[in-house]
């Protein structure tokens, strides 16, 4: 019988907010693509297996960082640094996790959609957590591809095939991770400097990350709309990409004010950067429109 306390410590490693931000955005691609013509069965079987490999990279990332986390004060209370989990376990947990995601999208979805998933899974634990994180300050641009990963394995669970809706998606969710995680930085600078990890405000200083994000958020606010143009959604998911974004832009030229408190400027905009892609989800699986027959042409 598991005790109460490792029944929480369980719950805590595979980071419970991140996979239910993942939740959202597969299921976005997953309608995006069914254009009203839903499999639930393969839905739920997606939304599950995935889950499950996000919960598995989140358990051993945890691990790996157990030494980082020591340091910052936001993760020096993970159930790995405690002890409340060891390594050792929470790497076997997070091995377990992955086998059950990755077999359920494998019987259940097609190749190009656990191709998907195998790379997200191998740039966030292998190449971003093993390394860059912690040498480059070109992590969190490596790292943005694996965060971008969860909407094309939705899309492409349904499509089996990577086409230009699935292109957008990736982009748009690679574009998006950028000026959401230099936020963080920004407004958990010293945690990130205590850990001596290379992110841009620590290594290269918060005014080129402030420049960063504008310019990150102002090429998202233009890749949004290629859904629209596309014909892959319709003037409601247009109406909403262009608001959200344009009033996450908003907030990021404010970070140039004279007098800002520059960490409660971060927070704003990292708030709006999750107003911003959980708004866009939900819009495009409920927008749907069919694809002119000459662009399924051309993604032949």
């Amino acid at each position: 019988m598991i005790r109460p306390y490792l029944k929480v410590a369980y719950l805590q490693v595979i980071k419970p907010g991140i996979i239910m931000g993942n939740l959202i955005s597969v299921a976005g691609g997953f309608f995006l693509a069914s254009r009203g013509d839903i499999d639930w069965s393969l839905m739920w079987a997606t939304v599950l297996g995935l889950s499950l490999v996000v919960a598995s990279g989140c358990a051993i990332n945890n691990c790996i960082d157990r030494d980082i986390d020591a340091r910052m004060r936001r993760t020096c209370n993970r159930v790995t640094v405690t002890g409340e989990l060891s390594g050792r376990t929470a790497l076997l947990y997070g091995l377990l996790l992955g086998l059950l995601g990755f077999g359920l999208l494998a019987v259940r979805t097609n190749g190009v959609a656990v191709g998907f998933a195998v790379f997200g899974y191998l740039v966030y634990v292998g190449l971003y957590s093993l390394w860059m994180k912690r040498k480059s300050v070109y992590g969190t641009l490596v790292g943005s591809l694996s965060g971008a990963v969860p909407p094309v394995v939705g899309y492409c669970a349904v499509s089996g095939q990577f086409d230009a809706g699935a292109a957008i998606l990736l982009l748009m969710f690679s574009l998006w991770q950028m000026p959401h995680s230099y936020a963080i930085a920004i407004f958990r600078y010293d945690d990130y400097a205590a850990a001596n990890i290379p992110v841009l405000p620590v290594a290269e200083g918060i005014a080129k990350a402030k420049r960063q994000i504008v310019l990150y958020i102002a090429v998202f606010c233009l890749v949004t709309v290629l859904l629209p143009l596309g014909g892959y959604t319709g003037l409601t998911f247009m109406a909403v990409s262009c608001a959200t974004s344009l009033w996450w832009l908003v907030m990021a030229f404010n970070g140039y004010r004279r007098g800002l408190e520059e960490q409660g400027w971060a927070r704003r905009v990292f708030v709006l950067s999750i107003i911003t892609i959980t708004a866009i989800s939900v819009t495009m699986a409920l927008d749907f429109r069919a694809v002119p027959d000459a662009l399924l042409v051309l993604n032949r």
